[in-house]
């Protein structure tokens, strides 16, 4: 016993030692180290797909298309040129959305059209709705999503059955090189989003501050971005730096309240070289359900430059009723996507960086009661802002875990690392003799 009692001691004063390494980082580093330039073969973090995904493969026809749940989110994948069905059984009072996500490979040749176009189809195959999403002016491969919806209350596609989900790939003319042929792989994460308890008013707000803010001034904070939807980074007002490498995308969200107004922009600072990129970074904004939102662009030169939002309307459930899709996409509270995207066309001119950008975030208006829905949304947590999601917001903290809980305690709580190592130690060491105690008086006499 006391010889199992002596290695554990050993190894818990070695992983505490090991501890005390990071603890012992100023604060800075904790929240992202600079790091040395990338090396000239870095390639980007690819897509994370949200954990416990279900694959499931899209089909030619109708007749045996899989089914999607709302509970669940897909991986799937959309051959060049392919046309995929997939199934949906949908309530006549839930408004159903269904965002699709393409991840073309790494080192795809793509041209600004490619990309893929979703539609919502009743059981007699006609539309309800359709989008598209394309790589866009940079000519450099990035995750893409479109969503497809159906809208309890309107003139199409109402009632109660099965509905047909169709992804399709769209390849522009001449951009056919070995790399593009690969499949594209796909994230499917339909939702639904119930009716109200009783009628709401069917218009739009007529007025709100569409006025562009100052932009905000200060000193940055370190927060890298999540590599995908699902590990997508808090953010909260604030300004906020990151370092991309070219081909890169990195994922942030906003938590929104009923009430509340966003405004984003995302700076490029300067880097040595001569020549020019167009649409070297892309800054877009997707609402709670993946649907898009806007998005802002800029060439660049080597001279810092910026890319910000148009002036989008506070989040209220009747700007759905309005025409620009700016207005109509800001409908619900929630999560709020800010994506980043750096083109690989910059390594040509610029170098393999890293590329330092600034993401500044203003969060106005004021937080209200939302809508009396009639049921729960699926998933149930779509359309919620939580206390723990608007400190994740401002913190950066994601987990909740012990060791997170230790790491706040430490670097921001002001205890010294050596005062914490000693509350650890004397903690085990009571521990330790309480337990060698039960088993001394347990232990029989000779």
């Amino acid at each position: 016993m006391r010889r199992r009692a002596v290695v554990a001691r050993g190894a818990v004063i070695v992983l505490l030692l090991g501890l005390s390494a990071v603890f012992a980082l100023p604060t800075a580093a904790l929240a992202l180290p600079a790091g040395p330039p990338a090396a000239a073969d870095a390639r980007p973090e690819p897509y994370t797909f949200t954990p416990g995904a279900l694959t499931v493969a899209g089909t030619k026809g109708t007749t045996d298309a899989a089914l999607l749940d709302p509970r669940h989110t897909y991986r799937s994948s959309l051959p060049r040129n392919g046309r995929l069905y997939y199934r949906l059984r949908l309530t006549a009072t839930d408004t159903a959305y269904v965002p699709v996500t393409a991840v073309p490979p790494a080192d795809a040749t793509v041209s600004a059209t490619d990309g893929i176009r979703v539609s919502l189809r009743d059981a007699n195959g006609a539309s309800c709705f359709y989008a598209s999403a394309r790589i866009g002016a940079g000519l450099s491969p990035r995750p893409v999503t479109a969503l497809a919806q159906r809208e309890a209350g309107k003139a199409l596609c109402q009632g109660g059955g099965t509905y047909y989900l169709l992804v399709e790939r769209l390849d522009a003319e001449g951009s056919g090189a070995a790399a593009s042929a690969e499949p594209w792989d796909l994230e499917i994460a339909p939702a639904t989003e119930p009716g109200l308890t009783r009628a709401a008013p069917s218009t739009a707000p007529r007025t709100w501050d569409s006025a562009t803010p100052e932009p905000l001034t200060g000193t940055p904070r370190d927060r890298s971005g999540g590599t995908g939807f699902a590990t997508a980074r808090p953010v909260g007002q604030g300004i906020w730096r990151t370092r991309l490498t070219p081909g890169e995308t990195r994922f942030y969200k906003v938590p929104l309240d009923w009430g509340r107004q966003l405004h984003a922009s995302a700076d490029l600072r300067g880097a040595p070289g001569h020549g020019y990129v167009g649409g070297a970074l892309n800054l877009s904004l997707h609402n709670p359900v993946r649907g898009y939102v806007d998005d802002a662009s800029l060439g660049y030169t080597g001279a810092p430059k910026s890319a910000t939002l148009a002036p989008l309307p506070p989040v209220e459930y009747t700007n759905r009723y309005a025409v620009p899709a700016g207005v109509t996409s800001v409908r619900f509270a929630g999560a709020y996507y800010l994506v980043l995207h750096l083109s690989t066309q910059l390594a040509g001119t610029f170098g393999q960086g890293p590329f330092e950008v600034t993401l500044r975030v203003r969060v106005g208006g004021h937080a209200q009661a939302g809508p009396a829905y009639a049921g729960r949304p699926v998933p149930d947590d779509v359309f919620t802002v939580t206390d723990e999601d608007r400190e994740a917001a401002l913190t950066g903290n994601t987990g909740g875990g012990a060791g997170d809980r230790v790491m706040r305690l430490v670097a921001v709580g002001g205890i010294g690392t050596g005062t914490a190592l000693l509350l650890v130690l004397g903690g085990w060491t009571v521990a330790a003799r309480r337990a060698h105690t039960r088993v001394s008086a347990h232990k029989p006499t000779a």
